[in-house]
C-alpha cells in the first residue's frame, strides 16, 4: 500500500491563516482596508514571534483539537475513552498548538483558571515524562499558536458570516476577543499586543 507523508505546519501556512485577520476581520470591524504600513508590521511582528519559539517541541498537531471534535466513549477503558475526529488536516507542528486549541476552545467558554489548571495539567505531565521538556519556551509556543489560532479563526468566522451566509459565528466572536486579549499577555507577543490595539480598537 502506499505510505502518507504528513507534511510540516511551515512558517508559511501560519503566515496564510493569520492574514485571514487582515483579509476579513479587519474591514468587518474597522469598516475599511487594512493600511499597508499595518500589513507590514503585521508580517513582521508575527515573523518576530515565529522566531521566538524556533526549536520548540514538536509532533502530530491535529490542528482542529477542540470540544466538537471530541466524543465520549464511556464503555471504553483509560484514554480509549476520548474518540477523535477531523483530523484530516493533521501535520506536524508545535506541540503547544493543538493545547491552545483545546484550552482556548472557540466555542465553549473556558474560564481563564480551567485553562491555568489544564496548562499546568499538561506541563507537569510533560515534565514528569520528557528530561528534554522546555516550560519557558512551551509557554512562549503556547501564546504564540494561541494568538495565531485565534487570529485565523477571527477572519474565518467573519468570512462564514459576510461570504458564506452564516452569521451565528459571529456569536462566538467575544469569546474569541477575549481569550486573544488574553494570550497577548504573554511577553513574547508585546509588541504584537499593541499592535492589535492600534489596529482594531
Amino acid at each position: 500500500g502506499q505510505i502518507y507523508k504528513i507534511q510540516a505546519y511551515s512558517r508559511q501556512a501560519w503566515h496564510t491563516e493569520a492574514n485571514l485577520f487582515l483579509e476579513w476581520y479587519v474591514p468587518y470591524s474597522s469598516g475599511r482596508d487594512a493600511a499597508p504600513a499595518a500589513i507590514q508590521e503585521f508580517q513582521r511582528l508575527w515573523d518576530q514571534a515565529f522566531d521566538a519559539i524556533e526549536g520548540c517541541g514538536t509532533g502530530l498537531v491535529l490542528r482542529d483539537y477542540h470540544s466538537p471534535n471530541l466524543i465520549w466513549l464511556p464503555d471504553r477503558e483509560g484514554t480509549d475513552k476520548i474518540g477523535l475526529i477531523d483530523y484530516q488536516d493533521a501535520v506536524i507542528g508545535p506541540h503547544a498548538y493543538d493545547v491552545a486549541s483545546l484550552l482556548l476552545d472557540a466555542r465553549v467558554d473556558v474560564s481563564e483558571a480551567l485553562e491555568n489548571e489544564l496548562f499546568e495539567t499538561y506541563v507537569k505531565q510533560r515534565t514528569n515524562t520528557d528530561p528534554d521538556f522546555d516550560k519557558v519556551l512551551f509557554s512562549a509556543a503556547y501564546a504564540v499558536m494561541g494568538a495565531q489560532r485565534i487570529t485565523k479563526v477571527m477572519g474565518i468566522f467573519v468570512r462564514l458570516a459576510e461570504r458564506d451566509g452564516k452569521p451565528g459565528y459571529l456569536a462566538h466572536m467575544p469569546r474569541m476577543k477575549a481569550y486573544l486579549d488574553r494570550v497577548l499577555q504573554h511577553p513574547v507577543l508585546s509588541e504584537l499586543k499593541l499592535w492589535y490595539e492600534k489596529t482594531c480598537s
